[in-house]
């Protein structure tokens, strides 16, 4: 099976509805934070709830990633992670695909922006951690 990179408004195109869809989910997250601790606008309350989010975040890619190798968006625009060894991920290598891909689009999106240079055309979080997004 040949595995093409997707084009780049596809993948944008995902990213957006998978915006959409955590948008819901942190909303979510959030009530329930607010109802337990009150106020979190600053403080120990505020980094607490931003972790909270992240890892919520984290934990919903990780867990798409390792049983199907795609979110819900990822399945909407037929994308799909694999390893680029071919073996299977493991969940160090997908935390780690996370939390660079958090890290390059607070990087003003630079880990993302990678791809347009680089000679396979992965994002730097896929080149550090061995995988690559297909399109199906």
């Amino acid at each position: 099976m040949l595995m093409q990179n997707p084009p780049l408004i596809k993948r944008l195109a995902a990213s957006v509805y998978e915006l959409i869809l955590l948008i819901a989910v942190w909303l979510i997250c959030i009530g329930i934070f607010l109802a337990i601790f009150g106020d979190a606008t600053h403080g120990l309350k505020r980094f607490m709830l931003q972790l909270l989010l992240w890892c919520m975040t984290g934990a919903y890619f990780v867990r798409c990633w390792k049983q199907a190798g795609q979110t819900l968006a990822m399945k909407t625009w037929k994308l799909k992670v694999v390893s680029r060894s071919g073996l299977s991920f493991t969940y160090q290598q997908l935390w780690l695909r996370y939390t660079l891909a958090s890290l390059g689009l607070v990087a003003l999106g630079s880990g993302f922006l990678w791809m347009l240079f680089d000679r396979e055309g992965l994002c730097l979080h896929d080149r550090l951690t061995g995988c690559k997004v297909i399109a199906l």
